[in-house]
């Protein structure tokens, strides 16, 4: 029986107890696949990092990550979280710090910057490391509207449309007239494989606030063992392609606040930026907050 330190955090928050939790399980080296989805599974949270040792010298750790039930190749609040995680361990917190890790991810090398300051929650923020494409078509409002528990007449916002897309994790992303609507929202299992597959729904609204571009949103992934996940960075990711499709960005960098989790009493902040040339997408970012919760042993 071998002894591997854990920390958990509150991500993409400033408060703990809010956020999206995220365990994060260091020195994981000598632990194989098995195992890991064991623990993960034992700490039922949405996801579960494990920290190894980088595969190249300029590489600050490789990173493993898990969901009650699977492993994703890439996800977001896991990247913000270890990549705060680890920065407080290296550089503590009680000066100002700004620092780079690259983070080997199963999707590829993920770029990050963390800013601490004493007495406050840390900052974290990573290049999306592929960005985002067209996947796929989503199935018919109709269809869609019984896997979410919603009428076909609640589907649509504004001039967004139901589309798919994937910046490493394959979405469908289903815009909702109103806030009511998206508050009605639900999984209904018996009717999510014929709408949703195995893979995530991504239901948003747009918000009215200072910024233009603005949304709540909500993520149900049940057969990745999420029934609904506070904040979803990769959803996030991908979410840029369907930011630059329908909402007319004009050159230059952009701020999108997405707020999720405000359903489930576990509200959230991710910031969205996005780089526009020529018309096109050329970069994205996902950053936020996060506070440590707790940290422990495990023996296994």
């Amino acid at each position: 029986m071998k002894r591997y330190a854990f920390h958990t955090f509150d991500v993409f928050t400033q408060k703990g107890l809010t956020g999206n939790p995220l365990a994060i399980v260091l020195d994981a080296d000598g632990i194989d696949a098995a195992k890991m989805q064991a623990i993960a599974r034992e700490f039922s949270l949405p996801e579960t990092v494990f920290v190894m040792a980088a595969r190249s010298p300029t590489h600050t750790a490789r990173i493993r990550i898990f969901t009650p039930v699977r492993e994703l190749p890439f996800a977001g609040h896991p990247t913000v979280g270890t990549a705060i995680c680890l920065a407080e361990l290296k550089f503590g917190t009680d000066q100002a710090n700004n620092s780079l890790l690259v983070l080997e991810e199963e999707v590829g090398p993920v770029r990050c910057a963390v800013r601490t300051e004493p007495g406050k929650a840390s900052y974290g923020e990573f290049d999306v490391p592929a960005l985002p494409h067209e996947n796929g078509k989503p199935p018919s409002r109709e269809k869609l509207a019984a896997a979410l528990g919603l009428l076909p007449s609640d589907i649509g916002a504004a001039n967004h449309k139901p589309t798919c897309y994937t910046a490493g994790v394959p979405y469908t992303f289903v815009p909702v007239r109103d806030r009511d609507a998206l508050h009605r929202a639900h999984a209904v299992s018996g009717n999510w494989l014929e709408a949703f597959g195995r893979d995530g729904a991504y239901i948003y609204t747009p918000l009215d606030m200072p910024t233009e571009h603005a949304y709540r949103g909500r993520m149900f992934f049940p057969f990745g063992g999420i029934a609904e996940d506070p904040a979803t960075g990769s959803a996030a990711a991908a979410f840029a392609g369907v930011v630059v499709r329908f909402d007319g960005l004009t050159d230059g960098r952009h701020v999108v606040p997405i707020e999720q989790g405000i359903e489930m009493g576990r509200a959230s902040l991710i910031t969205l930026e996005v780089e526009i040339a020529a018309g096109r997408l050329t970069g994205a970012r996902i950053g936020g907050y996060a506070v440590r919760f707790s940290e422990g042993t495990l023996w296994c």
